[in-house]
């Protein structure tokens, strides 16, 4: 079955053992854009504390509201792979794909392994698999995500501005200014970094930009043994489909 990824893949790499990794991705082209039900707009993976499970969360749908919806055209999808060790080759994969219906409430399937579990999962307490090594929530919650926009768009004309008149050293090969760059200068770096740590005028507190909007968060956790069979660091990335 072809499958094509409608939001951008996030991805995330971490030792199975507690800790929390993230990312973020609030602004895609038009295509995830137009479809806010494929949106990925950020991705979550996390050991319990007792190291035996893996929490999941891939959150859609930017500025959703009660009345939003999961697709029941797209297939959500986390895709592991384990490895023996930091740089090594996967040495085993397993997705946890997602499906929802068109009800209301909406009902999920999401398969793991030989785990499989049904139903509407948008309570607190969320749905399980038969043997408890799945357990899955559905539904709408608060955007994670701080973002200081006012601030961002303040370094970004300021740093526009200062490589245009060649103030700046040269950005690296990924088109990146390094603030610990020495040429860089430690008032730039400090201006620059004030900016990002406060709004737009520099000295007021940040806004975060994205407080008081909901997402569609799918929340999952699995036990770590359905997928570290490669070994005990695994690596996590997400997408949205359409078969």
């Amino acid at each position: 079955m072809k499958k094509m990824a409608w939001a951008r893949p996030v991805a995330l790499a971490f030792l199975a053992v507690p800790l929390l990794a993230r990312a973020a991705d609030h602004t895609d082209g038009p295509a995830a854009t137009a479809d806010p039900t494929a949106d990925i707009t950020d991705l979550f993976a996390w050991t319990s504390s007792d190291g035996t499970k893996l929490n999941l969360v891939m959150d859609v749908f930017p500025a959703a509201t009660a009345s939003s919806k999961f697709s029941n055209t797209v297939q959500y999808v986390f895709h592991t792979q384990s490895h023996a060790a930091f740089g090594m080759a996967a040495a085993a994969t397993e997705d946890i794909l997602c499906t929802f219906d068109n009800g209301s409430p909406q009902r999920v399937s999401c398969w793991a392994g030989s785990e499989y579990v049904n139903g509407d999962a948008s309570s607190t307490g969320g749905i399980a698999s038969s043997s408890g090594k799945l357990r899955v929530f559905a539904g709408l919650r608060d955007d994670p995500f701080f973002f200081n926009l006012d601030g961002f768009k303040h370094v970004a004309a300021t740093v526009k501005s200062a490589a245009t008149s060649g103030s700046l050293p040269a950005p690296d090969a990924g088109g990146c200014y390094n603030l610990g760059d020495p040429s860089m200068g430690g008032t730039t770096a400090n201006t620059l970094v004030q900016y990002l740590t406060h709004a737009a005028d520099g000295t007021s507190a940040a806004v975060n930009h994205f407080h008081g909007l909901n997402v569609l968060a799918l929340a999952l956790q699995i036990d770590l043994s359905i997928v570290n069979k490669g070994g005990p660091v695994v690596s996590v990335w997400g997408s949205t489909n359409r078969p």
